[in-house]
This record gives structure tokens, C-alpha cells and sequence, in this order.
């Protein structure tokens, strides 16, 4: 018998990574060898392995560099219309893989480092990742960087450089800590500052009103220092640019009216202005009304207007005037999307710029400003409405409160026009909020602002017209749409699971790859003995090299042959992880109660981050942890039931959990989850779905057949007819038997032996104020999971319906979603022409 394949032999047959010619591989060498020279300084001879990475990166960067230049130059000469997607997250995870997948030299560089006598995994360990997001909103901005940059839109992404992203999470004695992370501690290769094009922002200050307008005085100034990151499409020669903004003080700062002895002072209070970027806030889907993130929203959207307007002026436009002067033009040239309600100063400011600093009357301003701004939404949850209080403003941005006034004034006339004598939509409709502490409805200005409003899955988009946006949809259908997010299938199938991605280049070729519609003529071999094997062998290798890690890393051992069932997603009430709680104390019951039954072996992993702030969130993973160490240490079980908590979740460990789930768990209450994106990593990676009537799970069961998909649990129509007649957790709770001794588990303190009552607040949250009716769907969980058992029982049949949902997976490529915004909202129209490489002779 042959001896299997080393695992960098095995990857050198992947057609998906690249070809490795001889020269190619040399030139790399070449190169490596090169940095690493200039990297060594002269009295550290002996190389550590955060040196090799430093020099594959800048290897890798070498081949992005000439591109770069190129598609910039590209676009200054056929002045296209260009789009600005400003997010004030954007959780971008790890460059160097990915950037070698784009560039096609992944098994280049791999034989390259091969041959130098290193490990390509280990150097890719090395990076770390730009954790400059939350979850779900700053991953999607991402995805639709590089679908962006695939697709050939002269795009820009534009945000803030937080010196600290999401903190790093600890679990100890099975609680979370947070730590900072410093994630520019060793520097970072991929971005360039770019201090040439610094810009001034302006805060505090007051307004004076003449004859000639208005102007915005006394103000603080601080510095906004860009960094571009090079977003490479793929495989088509086209490089974007991420600008990110750090901030900066001033030289002068302080300093101008210093006295004896205050100059001390003076130098450290410039601290004060650049905290500005110092820190992302770790909330996801709530808002916290901190005047340091109202400056970071400023902040971002002030430069990132002067830098579009500045482009927008120079651009060569086949005429011999040094700038563009007519602010007419600027909708056919700019397209801004603001994602979620973040960037919402982008309205008043651009009004500001264009008004008071460009001399244009009200009218011409706002027509610009409707047709160059959209807006997409990304939660109907109360508690994360942005609405900020109108005293802050008027400290901090007193000019900006008087144009959201006069927007406002002009809004509701229109409204009162429409609907003469309705007082109370007057009411509802205002971006000022009366009652209590007066406050700006971030919401309702970016609608009023916007020519487009979308939301992110066809469900959500609907909710929004029905609810919280019912009154501005019967104003103004017309800006309404959907736009159902998507993941690139870069990063989310080459990049995480190559050993998939080729089984299915074998049978369809590569062009799936920018094209995933092409998925679906795989349906043809669902019945094909090879290709069923294939797929279930490459996700028990994932299996088994997940378990691996999980071994290494929190000592625990699993059996690979158990089910992997993993939800894996911010912990938060809405997305119920305590249903996933109940479900595994009702089988580690059902176990003991029989325990010589034959089940079906689980091994359950949940992880995430909950918001520092966040107590119940806090609770939900302290339960979950008390869970594991009473079920994972209980001999009658074994290896049948094991529940890991997945320390610290981030980009990165979701590309090793997700290839190698069997089980995903989508199971928010309907209505609350706006679209969710991991739902369509795992359906993508082979796993099937368990999940709700929410979100893009409805549109996955459409393209995957409601057969193939576990759906349970309320509609939205049940959730709102539940609502009417008034929930009753107890109901539940008496009727249902199971339900009712883990509760009592819970509260008797079996899973907290030593501090019986730790969980009380929790029991008494699910008995007394659950909004998230947990309850309601425990049943109909409990009946599916007894499904999803059977299936895993049968191999074939469960790969069989794998197939079929990741045939099914087209619609969900972010390349459709950017296609669909680049040609409704944006007016612009996506190519897959590559531009000429480097070294090609013009």
C-alpha cells in the first residue's frame, strides 16, 4: 500500500491554489531571502518565526504593490463612477492566505517555504487578525470588499484604525475576561500610512449666521492620518484600497495658550484627542449614547468626505481645468452606502460642506445629497437603534444639530402636505424625538437622506416596511429594497476548506469560484457513489484536524465520530443560546435515564463573545460552561455527549470550526435576526441547518428545498399572535415534563453545585420577562433535534442532503448581493474583465 500523502504533498495537488512554476518558486525564494535580510538587523543574526512571517508577507505584498498602482492609475484615467462604502467596522481577520488565494500563489509560496526548510501553517499562525469589528456587520463589510474588488467597482472602503479591536476573551473558571488587544504590537505589513493626505476634523465650537452663510467657529481640531490596506479581487488584477483613519493632534494642541509650567500637561493631554481611534465599542446589536463613539462617527465621516470631494475635484475628466467646480455632477461620479446607521453624519455633513463651505442653496445640496447617499439597515431590536441625545450634539457638533433641524423642518412639511391634520405621524415621523430628554432619530435621518433603504434578507426588508419603517414606506415605497447578504466564497470555501474546494473543481471546475450559481450542477451527482464518498471523507479530515486543535489547545478529547453541532455567533438573548442549553441538559437527561440505549454520539460547541457590559449575556456563558464540566465529567455519559465552550471566537477560529461542522444552529427567535451570514458559512462547508423561520434561513430553505433544511419553532405570524394573547413561560413549563426538570436543574443548582442559586437570574429571566420565548419553541426543538439524530444515523442519506445544500448555494456569494447593489442603488455596472498585470506590456 502506498503511504499517504504528507499534508504539504496532499496540498500540492490542489489545482485551486495556484500553479507553482519553477521560476516562480525561485523569484519567491529570491525575495524571501531578501527581506529577511533587511528585517534582521545587524545585532540579531538568528531568525525567529515572527521574522519568516514578516518576510512572506512582504514577499506576498511585493506581487500587490505594482497591481495597486496600476488599477489607482487605471481609475484616475477612465474616471469612473466610484463607490464609498463607509462602515465603522470592518472585521477583516487575516491577510496573507487570502491574499494568496486572490493572487493565485499559494502553492508557489507553500513550495517556496517548503524548500527553505519552513512550515507554512506556522508562519500563517503568526498573523493577527484585524479584529476591527463586532460580528455579523463588520464581517459583512469585508466580504464585500473583496466581491467588490472581484467584480472590478472602483470601490473604497473607509473607516477608523482602533489601535485596540474586539477584546480578546478569556474564559476563566469558566467565566469570560477580557483582554485588550493589541494587535499593531508587532507592526502590521499590509497597510501604508498615507500622512500627505491628512485632514483636519472639527468639534465643540459655536455657529455664527451672516449675510454671506454661516460659519462653525472656535473650534478643536484634530487630525485624521490615513492607512491604506491593498483589497485584491480575485485572480483579475485588480487591487482596491481600505482606508482606515488614525487620529492625531495637532502640533500646536494645547499649546496656544499654555502658561509656566503647563507645557507638561499640554504634551500629554494630546492623549485626549487621539483616543479617538483608540478603541472599538464591543457592542453588537445594542447602542450605548457615549459622546467618544458620536466623535468616532464624526470623525470618520469628516475626513472620509473631504478625501471624496478632493477626488472628486482632481479626478482627470478629458477636460484641462484643474478641478471639477460643478457639484451637479457629484451623484453620477460618488455613490455613498452607509452601513447601518453609523455613518449617519455623512447627511448633515455633506449638507454642510456643500452649503456653507461650497456656497450651493439649500435645494441644489439636498437633491445631491439624496442621489449620492444610501442607507442599509441591519436591526429592528429596539435597545440598538441609534437615537442621540440633542443636548450632546449641540456641545459637541452645534452646526450639525442646525441642519438636522432644517432637514427636519422641510421633512415634516412634506409630510404635512401628504397627510394634512395628522398630528400623531407627524410625531412619529420626526428625527427629533420629544418626551423626556429631547433626541436625534438616527434612523429617520438616514431615511429621509437616502434615495435607497434597504434591508438585509427579504424577511427583514419586509418587517421593515410592515414596522419600524411602515410610516416612510407608505411616503416613499420607491426607496425601499432588499438586498440579502452574502459571504465571499474566497475566504469561506478555497481559502478555509481547499480539500472541499477541490472535490468539487474535480466534478465542475474551478469557475464555481466566481460564479457560484454554478453550484447547482452538482445537483447531477447527488447520487454519485464517488462524489457522496468524497464529500464525507473531506469533512471527517476536517473533523479530525479540528479535533486535533481543540485537543491542543483546550485538552479536551472528542470523539470525531460524533456529531459536530456548533453554534458559534455573539452571545446575546435574541439568538437563544440558552435553547441550545436546554436541549443539551434534556439528551445528557434522556442518556442517563437510558443509558443503554444506542444514541446518537454529539459533540456540542458554542462560542462567542457577550459585550463586556452585558450581564446576561455574561450568565449565559458561565451556564454553558457549568453545563460541560458536570456533563463532560459524568462516566455514565462518555463520549456520547461533550459540550465545549470555543474560547475566544474570531475570524480566524471560525475557518477551522465551520469546515468542520456537521450541525448548525440558527435558532433566533423569528424576526430578530435581520439576516445572519455564519448560517451561509456552514451550508457552504457542508453542514446542514437547524434552525427558525428567520432571516436568510427562510431564503436558504427556498433554495435548498424545506426538505434538506431542519426548520422549527414560531413564524413571525405566531411570535405576533403570541404577543396578542400574552406569553406565559410557566404554561410551558407545567405542561411540558422535560422542559420543567432542567429548569429545576438549573435552579437547584445541579450545574453549580457550590453556588447553588448562580443561575436564579436566569431561571427567573426564562420564567418572568423572556422576550425572546424560549419556552414557546423547546417542544418543536426537542422533535427536530430527534430528526437531525435519525438522519446522522444514516451516512449516505445526511451527505446525500449536504449536497444538495451546498448546490444550493449560489444566491448566497456576496458577488450576487454587490451585483445587485452595484446596479439598483449604486448605478454602476460590475465586469469580470481583468485589467492587464503588472508585467504585461501595455
Amino acid at each position: 500500500m502506498s503511504k499517504p500523502l504528507s499534508d504539504h504533498d496532499r496540498k500540492k495537488q490542489i489545482s485551486v491554489r495556484g500553479l507553482a512554476g519553477i521560476e516562480n518558486v525561485a523569484e519567491l525564494k529570491q525575495n524571501f531571502n531578501r527581506h529577511l535580510h533587511f528585517t534582521l538587523v545587524k545585532d540579531r543574526n538568528v531568525a525567529t518565526r515572527r521574522d519568516y512571517y514578516f518576510a512572506l508577507a512582504h514577499t506576498v505584498r511585493d506581487h500587490l504593490i505594482g497591481r495597486w498602482i496600476r488599477t489607482q492609475q487605471h481609475y484616475y484615467e477612465k474616471d469612473p463612477k466610484r463607490v464609498y462604502y463607509i462602515s465603522l467596522e470592518f472585521y477583516m481577520g487575516r491577510t496573507l492566505q487570502n491574499t494568496m488565494v486572490n493572487l493565485a500563489l499559494e502553492n508557489a509560496c507553500d513550495e517556496a517555504v517548503y524548500q527553505l526548510g519552513l512550515d507554512m501553517e506556522e508562519l500563517e499562525d503568526m498573523e493577527e487578525d484585524a479584529g476591527l469589528g463586532n460580528g455579523g456587520l463588520g464581517r459583512l463589510a469585508a466580504c464585500f470588499l473583496d466581491s467588490m474588488a472581484s467584480l472590478g467597482l472602483a470601490a473604497y472602503g473607509y473607516g477608523i484604525r482602533y489601535e485596540f479591536g474586539i477584546f480578546n476573551q478569556k474564559i476563566v473558571n469558566g467565566w469570560q475576561v477580557e483582554e485588550a488587544d493589541d494587535w499593531l504590537r508587532f507592526g502590521n505589513p499590509w497597510e501604508k500610512a498615507r500622512p500627505e493626505y491628512m485632514r483636519p476634523v472639527h468639534f465643540y465650537g459655536k455657529t455664527e449666521h451672516h449675510e454671506d452663510g454661516v460659519k462653525w467657529v472656535d473650534t478643536q481640531v484634530v487630525l485624521a492620518l490615513p492607512y491604506d490596506t491593498p483589497i485584491p479581487g480575485y485572480r483579475n488584477n485588480v487591487v482596491n484600497t481600505m482606508r482606515l483613519w488614525s487620529a492625531k493632534a495637532p502640533c500646536e494642541f494645547n499649546l496656544k495658550d499654555f502658561n509656566v509650567g503647563g507645557y507638561i500637561q499640554a504634551v500629554l493631554d494630546r492623549n485626549l484627542a487621539e483616543n479617538i481611534s483608540r478603541v472599538l465599542y464591543p457592542n453588537d446589536n445594542f447602542f450605548e449614547g457615549k459622546e467618544l463613539r458620536l466623535k468616532q462617527e464624526y470623525f470618520v465621516v469628516s475626513a472620509t468626505l473631504q478625501d471624496i470631494i478632493r477626488r472628486f475635484k482632481v479626478s482627470k475628466f478629458g477636460s484641462r481645468e484643474i478641478a471639477r467646480t460643478d457639484f451637479s455632477k457629484l451623484p453620477d461620479k460618488v455613490a455613498i452606502q452607509l452601513n447601518d446607521t453609523h455613518p449617519a453624519m455623512a447627511i448633515p455633513e455633506l449638507m454642510r460642506v456643500l452649503v456653507d463651505e461650497e456656497k450651493l442653496s439649500w435645494e441644489t445640496a439636498w437633491d445631491i445629497c439624496l442621489r449620492t447617499c444610501a442607507y442599509t439597515n441591519h436591526t429592528v431590536l429596539p435597545e440598538a437603534l441609534e437615537r442621540w441625545p440633542v443636548d450632546l450634539f449641540d456641545h459637541l457638533l452645534p452646526r450639525h444639530l442646525e441642519i438636522i433641524y432644517e432637514i427636519n423642518r422641510r421633512h415634516l412639511e412634506r409630510v404635512a402636505a401628504k397627510y394634512p391634520g395628522d398630528s400623531d405621524r407627524l410625531c412619529r415621523m420626526s428625527l427629533i424625538e420629544e418626551g423626556g430628554q429631547k433626541r436625534i432619530n438616527m434612523a429617520h435621518l438616514c431615511i429621509v437622506g437616502s434615495h435607497a433603504v434597504n434591508g438585509v434578507a427579504q424577511i427583514h426588508s419586509d418587517i421593515l416596511k410592515a414596522t419600524i419603517f411602515k410610516d416612510f414606506y407608505e411616503m416613499e415605497p420607491h426607496k425601499f429594497q432588499n438586498k440579502t447578504n452574502g459571504i465571499t466564497p474566497r475566504r469561506w470555501l478555497v481559502m478555509c476548506n481547499p480539500g472541499l474546494a477541490e472535490v468539487i473543481a474535480e466534478r465542475i471546475g474551478e469557475d464555481f469560484i466566481r460564479d457560484l450559481d454554478q453550484l447547482q450542477s452538482l445537483r447531477k451527482f447527488e447520487n454519485d457513489e464517488a462524489f457522496i464518498r468524497d464529500v464525507a471523507k473531506v469533512k471527517q479530515e476536517n473533523k479530525m484536524k479540528f479535533a486535533v486543535h481543540l485537543e491542543e489547545h483546550y485538552k479536551v478529547k472528542i470523539n470525531p465520530n460524533s456529531m459536530f453541532d456548533i453554534q458559534v455567533k455573539r452571545i446575546h438573548e435574541y439568538k437563544r443560546q440558552l435553547l441550545n442549553c436546554l436541549h443539551i441538559i434534556t439528551y445528557y437527561n434522556r442518556i442517563k435515564k437510558e443509558p443503554n440505549k444506542q444514541w446518537t454520539p454529539r459533540t456540542v460547541m458554542i462560542g462567542g463573545k457577550a459585550a463586556p457590559g452585558y450581564h446576561t449575556a455574561k450568565m449565559i456563558i458561565r451556564l454553558i460552561t457549568a453545563i460541560g464540566e458536570v456533563v463532560n465529567n459524568d462516566p455514565v455519559v462518555g463520549d456520547r455527549l461533550k459540550v465545549i465552550f470555543l474560547e475566544n471566537y474570531r475570524v480566524t477560529l471560525a475557518e477551522r470550526a465551520i469546515p468542520a461542522a456537521d450541525l448548525s444552529e440558527q435558532i433566533s427567535t423569528a424576526g430578530t435576526e435581520a439576516s445572519g451570514t455564519g448560517n451561509m458559512k456552514f451550508m457552504l462547508n457542508g453542514a446542514l441547518t437547524i434552525g427558525t423561520m428567520d432571516g436568510a434561513n427562510v431564503e436558504m430553505a427556498e433554495e435548498a428545498g424545506e426538505d434538506n433544511i431542519f426548520i422549527f419553532g414560531m413564524r413571525v405570524e405566531d411570535v405576533d399572535a403570541l404577543d396578542k394573547k400574552g406569553y406565559h413561560a410557566e404554561e410551558f413549563y407545567k405542561r411540558l415534563p422535560e422542559l420543567k426538570q432542567a429548569i429545576d436543574q438549573i435552579a437547584a443548582g445541579f450545574f453549580s453545585p457550590k453556588q447553588p442559586d448562580l443561575f436564579k437570574e436566569i431561571v427567573s429571566m426564562l420564567m418572568h420577562h423572556d422576550r425572546f420565548k424560549v419556552f414557546a419553541d423547546y417542544e418543536d426543538y426537542m422533535k427536530c433535534q430527534e430528526k437531525v439524530n435519525a438522519l446522522y444515523k444514516n451516512p449516505k442519506e445526511w451527505t446525500k442532503k449536504v449536497i444538495h445544500n451546498i448546490a444550493g448555494c449560489g444566491k448566497f456569494s456576496s458577488d450576487r448581493t454587490i451585483s445587485q447593489y452595484a446596479r439598483e442603488i449604486w448605478g454602476m455596472e460590475p465586469t469580470l474583465e481583468k485589467l492587464p498585470a503588472p508585467d504585461d506590456k501595455q
